[in-house]
């Protein structure tokens, strides 16, 4: 069971580095982070003000874009049907696409923030607290992701309904994420540790049932 879990978390993780589906979300991101201080202008100070909330909104929206990736291609290929056969649940199988997931989603938008702070003129304090409040809330939108996926499995629409039910969902990450930047007590980034210990405690459950919902 676990060699299973075990190759089926690599092989997704391999074809989303290969197929470019790592990328995507990482270009997206960066793409937003270069038009912003042209459309502000190269006023440091509100870029400064500004320019950590914007990367968190680029964050939560490139979230978006695998979405109809994350479950559909294994439901139509019928390997979710072979791992019940060997005794794997529904629920260990979306905790596994959890790890895949944010394998090939996390890493890699921390690394370009890092590079997308530079535009915004963030660099010490501001800058280890936004990729601490990325680094702990990647978990639970990887989540998120993988439990919309599911839930909107075999729908019409899903990618634009999957937009629809995420960005609510995401809004206790994006206040705490967003204003730990503003918060030197450090208040913020507990509260943001514990919503995304929850999101991804309640991941593998939600998305569980969902999957059995859309088999049945």
């Amino acid at each position: 069971m676990i060699g299973a879990l075990k190759t089926m978390i690599w092989r997704d993780v391999r074809q989303s580095y290969a197929s470019g589906g790592t990328w995507l979300p990482v270009v997206f991101y960066l793409s937003a982070a270069t038009l912003f201080p042209f459309a502000v202008g190269p006023d440091r100070d509100l870029l400064l003000q500004t320019g950590g909330g914007i990367l968190w909104i680029a964050a939560l929206l490139a979230t978006l874009l695998p979405l109809d990736r994350l479950v559909q291609p294994d439901l139509d290929n019928g390997l979710y049907d072979q791992l019940l056969v060997r005794g794997i649940t529904d629920e260990l199988i979306a905790f596994a696409r959890l790890i895949s997931h944010w394998l090939a989603f996390g890493p890699p938008l921390l690394f370009a923030a890092f590079l997308a702070s530079g535009l915004m003129g963030l660099e010490g304090p501001p800058l280890v607290t936004l990729l601490a409040s990325l680094a702990i809330a990647t978990p639970a939108l990887a989540g998120l992701a993988v439990m919309i996926a599911a839930l909107t499995a075999g729908l019409k629409g899903a990618s634009a309904l999957g937009g629809l039910l995420l960005v609510p969902l995401a809004i206790p990450l994006l206040i705490f994420g967003a204003g730990s930047l503003a918060d030197p007590s450090g208040s913020a980034l507990l509260f943001l540790s514990a919503v995304s210990l929850l999101l991804v405690a309640i991941t593998p459950f939600a998305a569980g049932a969902a999957l059995r919902a859309v088999r049945e």
